[in-house]
């Protein structure tokens, strides 16, 4: 074997320097460059590239021994998690439905009298009603008869995942109808 082919063929494990101190040097050595590297790939979010790098290093940590010693040698290696966590990341955040914010509804008043809670009745009563029959009747039975997605599902012979689905849609055709309702 020549000087560079042993360089990199890994260790023994007393040949090595302790793991910490291997990954100071690996991290002193790569980190800015792979943040830089990152934040290029987030389209400048800051916060997901630091994330990133995070689970770069921690992919590193995990397989530090299998890893050649030379620092310089991981580089390639290291870019190449990089990019796929980053893919793997933005894959995972195309597979989930974006959350929807609730906002702020501190604004919205408490039904303290009885005109109040007849207005509010005859509201979402108006609302519901021009909502399509399977939406109105997947929010009923979850916020008026108070059942589990399980249990609507069965009781309307539908899917779990249907049930989810058309309750998420519902509810936000429903504050489109009551936010409309409110500017008038």
């Amino acid at each position: 074997m020549t000087a560079q082919d042993t360089s990199l063929a890994p260790r023994t494990t007393e040949q090595r320097p302790p793991r910490e101190q291997q990954m100071q040097e690996l991290h002193r050595a790569h980190a800015k460059p792979l943040y830089r590297f990152l934040l290029r790939l987030t389209l400048g979010d800051r916060e997901a590239a630091e994330d990133l790098l995070q689970e770069t290093m921690l992919r590193a940590w995990r397989n530090l021994d299998l890893l050649p010693d030379d620092v310089q040698a991981m580089r390639p290696w290291l870019f190449t998690v990089a990019r796929n966590v980053t893919i793997d990341g933005a894959r995972a955040r195309q597979a989930r439905p974006t959350e929807i914010d609730a906002g702020d509804i501190s604004w919205i008043s408490s039904p303290s009298d009885a005109f109040e809670r007849l207005l509010n009745k005859h509201t979402m009563r108006q609302a519901l009603l021009q909502l399509s029959p399977e939406h109105r009747t997947v929010l009923v039975e979850l916020y008026y008869r108070g059942a589990s997605v399980a249990e609507t599902a069965v009781r309307l012979g539908i899917p779990e995942g249907t049930v989810r689905s058309r309750s998420y849609y519902a509810v936000r055709a429903l504050r489109t109808i009551l936010n409309a309702a409110d500017t008038r």
